[in-house]
């Protein structure tokens, strides 16, 4: 059976990207599977695991299993020092941003808390992160918005290269050398599925709407 994240209901049921390896060259499909494979830490060190952790699972919205292993995903290029192929001039280099932002949010925790960033509850979690986002100043040696969407960038990039994410939107994983035949709106290959609920749009618009009012609600302000 397929996995999707989380505990929900699939949009695609039956939908399984790895059934599609099979059209997929040697190195393509090394590349993929590799990302379903387990792999400790070797980044982030035992005490910042937790943080780490709870930050891109915050980040992610990932509050029930199965989870997708981000924070794996993230570590491995951090280890690798595989950036993006660019830094912004005031911001020093990605793992080295990322060694100094994660101890940066328990330092926050602990300064209003006592206790550190993987210990608060969620919606503090999300106020120390919003803090970070809606920063126009330096923060902890970096500019604030730029780590947020540091942050943001790295995640966003690991959990959407995972099969997992490619299962809950239907996407059958990288189309070469396969390609695609049945171009055009509300036509299908015939490896895809119809999606659940595809008729009917206002389920998915009611639950971003209640994921936005939620936000709001956690840091006392503006959605984003």
């Amino acid at each position: 059976m397929a996995t999707t994240p989380g505990a929900g209901e699939a949009r695609f049921p039956g939908f399984d990207a790895l059934g599609q390896q099979g059209t997929w060259d040697d190195a393509t499909k090394g590349t993929v599977l590799a990302r379903l494979q387990g792999a400790g830490l070797h980044f982030f060190s035992a005490e910042q695991e937790p943080t780490a952790r709870a930050l891109v699972d915050r980040l992610l919205a990932q509050d029930d299993e199965p989870r997708v292993p981000v924070l794996e995903m993230i570590d491995q290029r951090l280890v690798e020092h595989r950036g993006d192929g660019y830094r912004y001039d005031d911001m020093p280099e990605d793992w080295d941003a990322f060694a100094a932002s994660v101890p940066g949010l328990d330092a926050d925790a602990r300064a209003l808390t006592g206790r550190p960033f993987w210990d608060l509850a969620v919606d503090e979690q999300m106020r120390l992160i919003d803090d970070v986002r809606t920063g126009r100043g330096d923060w902890h040696g970096m500019p604030a918005s730029k780590v947020f969407a540091l942050w943001t960038r790295y995640a966003c990039d690991a959990f959407y290269s995972h099969p997992w994410a490619w299962n809950e939107m239907g996407f059958g994983g990288p189309a070469y050398p396969r390609g695609y035949k049945n171009l055009g709106t509300d036509r299908r290959e015939p490896w895809e599925v119809p999606e659940r609920d595809a008729a009917d749009p206002v389920p998915w618009a009611e639950r971003a709407e209640k994921a936005r009012a939620a936000h709001e609600a956690a840091v006392g302000g503006e959605g984003p």
